[in-house]
């Protein structure tokens, strides 16, 4: 009879680490309104040192996003025009067909959409509301904490 000297097996069990958009995504946000002056969403992007920002109504429901391509669009067309920069509000230049996240999307499929959708930042909405913003940097952080053991 051959005997066995690798002893008793335990389990461990290994509990998946939950890492879901709501405990990552900053929740102190710049936003706008769309009747802001784009010239004054410039300069506050350019003070604060951020690419963009969304853009809410009266009720904090998410009708947009202001970003630093979309400023362009004002220099360009005041440089054809040959004149300074209009102070068109930030509804004629923000883009409206945004894509957003719900809070409990893991970081995961967040880190999926980034690289399919070539974003920045996604916003992140709960019940119609504005609740936060992802960037790639937030994700990255994310996945600092992230256990080896764990690592699947």
């Amino acid at each position: 009879m051959v005997k066995s000297y690798r002893g008793i097996e335990v389990v461990k069990k290994v509990d998946k680490q939950q890492l879901l958009v709501k405990d990552y995504m900053a929740t102190r946000l710049i936003k706008f309104k769309p009747d802001e002056s784009i010239f004054d969403a410039m300069n506050l992007l350019l003070s604060k040192k951020i690419s963009g920002a969304p853009v809410v109504n009266d009720q904090n429901e998410l009708v947009g996003m202001i970003s630093e391509s979309d400023c362009m669009k004002e220099v360009i067309r005041g440089k054809y025009h040959n004149m300074p920069i209009d102070t068109g509000s930030i509804s004629s230049y923000m883009t409206e067909e945004v894509v957003y996240i719900a809070p409990d999307l893991n970081i995961f499929e967040v880190a999926q959409l980034f690289l399919e959708k070539e974003l920045r930042r996604f916003p992140v909405v709960y019940k119609g509301k504005l609740i936060g913003q992802i960037s790639q940097k937030d994700v990255i952080r994310a996945f600092k904490k992230v256990r080896s053991s764990t690592w699947r």
